[in-house]
């Protein structure tokens, strides 16, 4: 059974920091691109960044390129978003997910299986 378990969400300020991480079990990591999506109630699901197998290949919404950085680690089987300079409007649930398709993809249709997401919230 897959499980991927997000965490790291909380309140911050604007122009503050915070790190998402993500566990995933069974199934080989390595074997899956990841990807980090947002949701707002009521809003479509949101690409926001992916990363390939090995992590050499990387891709970021237009919003967030420049602030936030996915990476991951293959032996801890974990997944990080880097959220750097954060702004109200990244105030939102963040899902990471699992999936066969390429490395980097913005498709949420190319992914799986997905967390139960972690709350964000940028104060002014």
């Amino acid at each position: 059974q897959v499980e991927l378990i997000e965490s790291g969400g909380g309140l911050v300020q604007a122009g503050g920091s915070l790190r998402l991480s993500c566990v995933a079990s069974g199934r080989t990591f390595s074997m899956y691109a990841m990807g980090w999506f947002r949701q707002a109630p009521g809003k479509e699901r949101e690409f926001v960044a992916g990363i390939g197998r090995s992590g050499g290949i990387t891709r970021y919404a237009d919003s967030v390129k420049g602030r936030f950085t996915i990476s991951r680690d293959n032996v801890k089987y974990t997944v990080y978003l880097q959220m750097n300079r954060l702004k109200t409007e990244d105030t939102d649930v963040y899902y990471c997910a699992s999936g066969s398709g390429p490395g980097g993809s913005s498709r949420s249709g190319d992914y799986d299986y997905w967390g139960q997401g972690t709350q964000v919230t940028v104060s002014s």
